[in-house]
């Protein structure tokens, strides 16, 4: 059962997009893409949807700027979560987070497993996360692992995530 009231249930959140790759471009861009046609179905608006390469420190001015941003409710990132050397968005963006969602990555991997790619998703690094009001989502760069994210986790929960984070500023 909801604690959510009716209009806080269609409430339309502003979220940010970041794909991580070195090899993307904004056209071939098919993960951002999805978390971004996901999120407009779901009636929340997408702020802003970007790209950066596999590069800590660009990731980091990024995200910085989103969290500043009093209006975003959340950030979703897709790519760079693997264990490739490369691969840096998940130690770049935990250190900001004030508070762990660690079911998050445990469900996405259970679910990567009985319904994607079976024991490969050990591999998986997938974290959520809170910064302060703010819920920031880190997702594989693959479009399967994003759509299965979007479908079954980000989307059904965003609305109590946020409502929770937020609640006291309504007291």
């Amino acid at each position: 059962m909801s604690h959510l009231t009716d209009s806080e249930k269609t409430k339309k959140l502003i979220c940010c997009v970041l794909t991580v790759s070195d090899t993307r471009t904004m056209e071939n861009d098919k993960s951002g893409k999805a978390i971004r046609s996901k999120l407009e179905a779901a009636g929340h608006h997408v702020f802003e949807s970007l790209l950066c390469k596999d590069d800590g420190m660009a990731i980091e001015s990024i995200i910085a700027e989103w969290l500043m941003n009093q209006n975003v409710d959340a950030i979703i990132l897709t790519g760079g979560t693997g264990i490739g050397f490369r691969d840096v968005t998940i130690e770049t963006v935990t250190p900001y987070f004030t508070k762990t969602l660690d079911g998050f990555g445990e469900l996405f991997r259970y679910l990567s497993y009985t319904e994607d790619v079976g024991s490969k998703a050990l591999l998986s690094r997938a974290v959520a996360g809170i910064v302060d009001d703010k819920a920031l989502f880190a997702l594989p760069g693959s479009v399967k692992a994003v759509e299965l994210a979007m479908d079954k986790l980000i989307i059904p929960e965003i609305h109590h995530i946020v409502h929770e984070l937020t609640k006291h500023l309504e007291e």
